[in-house]
């Protein structure tokens, strides 16, 4: 006989360790197949920002304890132009909600350890070749495991592969449509052994380009620069990097960036791109799978984890009440939420970012966004609402 599983999870990224870790708590059974080995995914660098929300789930799933020893709770960020500088109060402009520094890197560590100490089936090494059947009660995974083809039955099948994974190929031609805009630059990040100079996040407009300081901890400093694409790390070096970061970060005033070995650089190309629907019968899509938004507004991974959260509540109503409804409204709960957080990362990307196209009108509506930003209360509620996170619906 197959084995079968109610819920075969592809991907053991945050979305598919904590949408096993919810299901898991709600007595649903499911497997995870993640195509890495455990070392891998626990050392690959991604987002660090988590909203309110997301770390919410955290604490109620019991996968905070580390997160709540080691985060950094930040209460605003810092917006410059023009060699200004002006500071958003999230709790202030919110009701109270704010935002933590805390790796995804460390949320996948600890949700793999509870995973793999009292949670469902966790299969690292898992090279998923297809997801079939789609339209039927049963649809199965084809994967490689230990050198040898294996197969697995599902009620469900959902893909938290990424951009790159199987699991939406599984949707018949036609069945969904892409929507998709990439940008004219890209984000040249490096990490740093060196405290960071700022206490919470700094996004910076600067005729030279954008610039973010960012921090993985208090003794190593993560920063960005726009760049355009196609750029080569090879042609940075350390001292051209922070010569470059403290002229785009410069103000009227006297701060100063401490500078610090460099250990990490990587070029992150900037995109935005959502499938619709997120469902296909027995096949539904979280995370990276089903859509993709520009790193500026700190989004990624909170929204793969409203996905799963939604998604776990509707396997749970099934469970409970024999109804679909939940999981038929699914797609379109979360979609609300994705565009809209698309369209605050769009906004974040093009008020901070100097297209190469601009011209000196468009640089100056920019900066006139920016003066509004700092000088009205609603516009800058707005941006702090959107950034901290909206409940999850």
């Amino acid at each position: 006989m197959q084995p079968h599983t109610t819920v075969g999870i592809v991907g053991g990224g945050p979305a598919g360790l904590l949408l096993a870790r919810l299901l898991h708590s709600s007595g649903i059974d499911c497997v995870v197949l993640e195509s890495r080995e455990r070392a891998y995914v626990e050392h690959r660098q991604r987002a660090g920002i988590l909203e309110q929300s997301t770390v919410d789930v955290l604490r109620s799933s019991g996968a905070a304890g580390r997160l709540d020893r080691e985060g950094l709770v930040h209460d605003g960020i810092e917006l410059r132009w023009n060699r200004r500088t002006h500071r958003l109060d999230f709790p202030a402009l919110t009701g109270g909600r704010r935002v933590w520094v805390y790796a995804q890197t460390e949320v996948v560590k600890d949700l793999i350890a509870l995973q793999t100490a009292d949670g469902a089936p966790l299969v690292f090494g898992a090279q998923v070749r297809a997801v079939e059947g789609a339209d039927t009660d049963r649809p199965v995974i084809h994967y490689t495991h230990d050198d040898r083809d294996k197969t697995l039955t599902c009620d469900y099948v959902v893909g938290c592969d990424g951009f790159h994974g199987v699991a939406r190929r599984a949707f018949p031609h036609g069945a969904s449509r892409t929507y998709e805009r990439v940008y004219p630059y890209s984000w040249f990040g490096i990490l740093a052994d060196v405290p960071p100079s700022c206490d919470e996040l700094i996004y910076a407009h600067s005729p030279r380009g954008f610039a973010l300081h960012s921090m993985r901890s208090p003794q190593v400093s993560r920063l960005y620069l726009q760049v355009p694409n196609g750029t080569d790390t090879d042609d940075w070096s350390d001292e051209r990097i922070w010569d470059e970061l403290d002229a785009r970060f410069a103000i009227d005033g006297d701060w100063k960036l401490d500078r610090g070995p460099i250990t990490s650089k990587a070029v992150l190309p900037m995109r935005s791109f959502v499938t619709e629907p997120m469902r296909w019968g027995r096949v539904l899509l979280a995370g990276d799978a089903a859509h993709i938004v520009p790193p500026t507004g700190a989004k990624g991974l909170n929204l793969a984890a409203a996905d799963v959260v939604v998604l776990a509540r509707a396997f749970a109503h099934l469970r409970e009440t024999g109804s679909q409804e939940l999981l038929d409204a699914y797609s379109d709960t979360c979609l609300r939420r994705v565009w809209r957080a698309e369209h605050f990362s769009w906004f974040m990307t093009t008020a901070l970012h100097i297209d190469p196209a601009h011209s000196d009108f468009d640089t100056r509506l920019q900066i006139s966004q920016l003066d509004r930003i700092a000088a009205s209360p609603h516009a800058a509620a707005e941006l702090a609402e959107n950034y901290a996170g909206l409940e999850i619906g």
